[in-house]
């Protein structure tokens, strides 16, 4: 993905403005109270800056996949009253996201008021992209906000279609992102380098082929690694790895020598015959993994191997813990890891994006999540991302933008 152009809330004279601000209240849930409040407390600056400068602020999302349909178990409601105690001001909710009842709800709002509509996914519509709900959406507002990169790669009416129908803005959570990932990426400070882990290679080919063509140094953890030793004749045991990808890795690796990005593999391994917490392990090389051990950890030569190639780096990209984090002892690895980038990051000679669902909770464990440059709680749309793809949402606030339209 290429950088792009897009206006910010520095653009937008919001007083007396009505702004649809869509947002990602889509926040995990657990017998009826939210677990982790991340996603609604890195809306808050976007609110609270709209409301200050004096707009009407229409909160929109999606929650959950109720497909279409009007599930109660699956209101905002609930989230909105999460949202306003997080604010420390009233917020009004309503329980449908278009229509009459939206409308009334909107036409008495005062300058500095926040309503959150009902879930968009509600209606059929949203995941269609419909063009009328996209209108409805646009009938309520002045303008558009979108603060959702987590939902940016998907065009949705909420996402995608009502931007195309408003003066569209990125709200401060967007902003931040894309200019995190532009830092990243597309536009960092050399050397740059990635750490990617997960089980499989085939589900992240598209992300290894494009970082491939973006740094210069590729560290690939996780089960994956299994696959790439055993593509090089390494006897991996009873290690999860992708046999039939074997020629996929021989290919990256070749790919990567032919473009000056080196790739960093394991030198050693913490191997266990079960996949337990707490069970006996081994630390060998990679060369003599027995027979009937898995590797489940890279060992702390591999360790001190990624430091001290992090240590030659400006910019790091992380997607993918280096081992099984969730089990102990296989969380050592990646935890001395995530220690070793926060201490660089904190020194200011590293910047640091990471970004999906294993890793955020990987650097949360290791206990170093303030001290990373940003971590990305977008999930689909930074690995979308990663892999180079298109983001609508991103798109159409750009196809905006080029628009100039006056607000």
């Amino acid at each position: 993905m290429a950088t792009i152009a897009f206006k910010t809330l520095d653009h937008l004279d919001a007083a007396g403005k009505k702004v649809l601000l869509r947002a990602d209240l889509n926040v995990p849930v657990r017998d009826r109270q939210i677990t982790d409040a991340t996603r609604i407390l890195r809306l808050l600056p976007t609110i609270q800056e709209l409301a200050q400068k004096g707009a009407k602020v229409i909160v929109v999302s999606h929650f959950d996949r109720p497909r279409g349909q009007r599930v109660p178990a699956l209101s905002l409601g609930p989230i909105a009253d999460a949202l306003g105690d997080a604010l420390g001001r009233p917020v009004t909710f309503v329980d449908d996201c278009i229509g009459p009842a939206a409308q009334k709800a909107v036409d008495s709002m005062q300058n500095g008021d926040v309503v959150v509509l009902e879930n968009t996914r509600f209606y059929p519509g949203e995941e269609q992209n419909d063009p009328e709900l996209a209108k409805a959406f646009a009938a309520l507002a002045d303008c558009y906000v979108n603060d959702a990169f987590s939902a940016a790669h998907r065009a949705h009416a909420s996402t995608e279609g009502v931007a195309r129908l408003l003066p569209s803005f990125a709200g401060r959570l967007m902003e931040t992102e894309l200019n995190a990932l532009n830092i990243a990426l597309e536009n960092p400070e050399r050397p740059v380098g990635a750490i990617v882990g997960g089980s499989k290679i085939s589900t992240k080919l598209d992300l290894i082929g494009n970082l491939l063509e973006k740094v210069d140094m590729l560290i690939i953890g996780g089960a994956m690694a299994n696959t790439f030793l055993a593509a090089q004749g390494v006897d991996v045991g009873r290690s999860l790895q992708e046999a039939d990808m074997h020629d996929t890795a021989r290919a990256i690796m070749a790919k990567a020598h032919d473009r000056g990005c080196e790739i960093v593999l394991p030198v050693d391994a913490v191997t266990a015959t079960d996949f337990q917490a707490d069970v006996p392990t081994r630390i060998v090389p990679v060369s003599a993994i027995p027979t009937d051990a898995m590797m489940l950890d890279v060992g702390p030569e591999t360790v001190k191997l990624i430091c001290t190639k992090i240590a030659t780096l400006k910019t790091l990209v992380w997607n993918g813990p280096l081992g099984a984090f969730e089990i102990t002892p296989f969380d050592a690895a990646t935890n001395a890891v995530a220690r070793e980038v926060a201490r660089l990051t904190d020194a200011g000679v590293l910047k640091s994006v990471a970004g999906g669902g294993d890793t955020v909770s990987a650097l949360r464990h290791a206990g170093v999540e303030g001290h990373i440059s940003y971590i990305s709680s977008a999930g689909g749309a930074f690995l979308e991302w990663l892999e180079g793809k298109t983001l609508p949402g991103i798109m159409a606030l750009e196809n905006i933008f080029e628009r100039a339209l006056p607000i």
